[in-house]
């Protein structure tokens, strides 16, 4: 009977020695997580439920494809979002450029560019660019793609961590893409 009491005493013991590493282990990922100046991917269900079921960009209205959407939390919680649109409303002019629609919270810098927290239009066009409009349809820049042979699985949009450098994304549309990261405050 002593052996039985000695066993779920000591067994006890372990049990809450385990648990309180246990929980100490979790406080410290979640602070480092926290604190960490890198942000998370969201995929596209994940982004299309942040995203508004139809966007306006230049006088008009235009539903999201949530399924071709994707977006980056950053550290502090603030968000970029990016989602393909119904451009069926649109003239073939507008339609060359604008082909997704991208929201930030935060500063972000694209391929060198700064682009301030906003609304936006944006797409991949011909000679290896990507073009950033404002809502009213204006160019703001244009930033050099790259075409990844090497991506295995494409789809017509989505966001990636950079392989190579952290803290930096990258925006698909198949195999092109274009580089972003927070922008550094100024």
């Amino acid at each position: 009977m002593k052996c039985r009491i000695l066993s779920v005493v000591v067994f006890a013991g372990v049990f809450s020695v385990i648990a309180l590493v246990a929980q100490t282990a979790a406080g410290q990922s979640s602070a480092a997580t926290s604190n960490s100046t890198q942000g998370s991917v969201l995929n596209a269900v994940e982004a299309a439920k942040l995203m508004p079921a139809s966007v306006f960009f230049r006088g008009q209205s235009a539903s999201i494809q949530g399924r071709n959407s994707g977006g980056v939390r950053f550290a502090g919680n603030s968000l970029m979002l990016v989602s393909l649109v119904d451009t069926s409303g649109y003239s073939s002019q507008v339609q060359e450029k604008y082909q997704a629609y991208l929201m930030t919270e935060s500063a972000v810098d694209v391929d060198g560019h700064h682009l301030a927290p906003g609304a936006y239009g944006c797409g991949f066009i011909s000679g290896d660019s990507f073009v950033v409009m404002d809502i009213g349809g204006h160019d703001l820049f244009t930033a050099h793609s790259t075409h990844d042979v090497d991506l295995h699985r494409p789809t017509p949009l989505q966001i990636l961590a950079a392989p190579t450098n952290p803290g930096e994304y990258r925006l698909y549309a198949g195999r092109n893409y274009v580089s972003f990261r927070l922008a550094a405050a100024r």
